[in-house]
């Protein structure tokens, strides 16, 4: 039998933490992540800041179920949670707002209250 899905073990766990999270909290914004990290990594996101800063508003906090690029700048201060970041979009996103592990929001915000989905 071909075996699907990630095979990154620390991947496997969060995506099982965030089918529970969801089922429990009923906040289907969780269950939306898990299925987009559970794709080939191919097919997971890219978002660069230019992006984030064309489509966010200040104090906003955003999930991107895969990689955060450096490419752009940001001229206002959001909260985004990713699996990866690039180190010159960690450097940029910090010096105006926060950057996050998607478990980090997920044990802040387990409802997922004012969370969006980019990429």
């Amino acid at each position: 039998m071909k075996r699907t899905g990630p095979t990154n073990e620390h991947l496997q766990m969060l995506i099982q933490e965030l089918k529970k999270e969801s089922n429990s909290s009923k906040a289907d914004i969780w269950k939306r992540v898990a299925s987009d990290l559970e794709r080939s990594t191919r097919d997971r996101r890219v978002v660069n800041l230019s992006r984030i800063n064309r489509y966010t508003k200040a104090n906003e906090t955003i999930v991107v179920p895969g990689k955060v690029l450096g490419s752009g700048e940001l001229n206002h201060g959001v909260t985004v949670a990713a699996l990866s970041f690039s180190e010159s979009a960690k450097n940029l996103i910090a010096q105006k707002g926060k950057c996050l592990t998607i478990q980090e929001l997920l044990k802040s915000n387990p409802k997922g209250k004012d969370v969006r989905v980019i990429g």
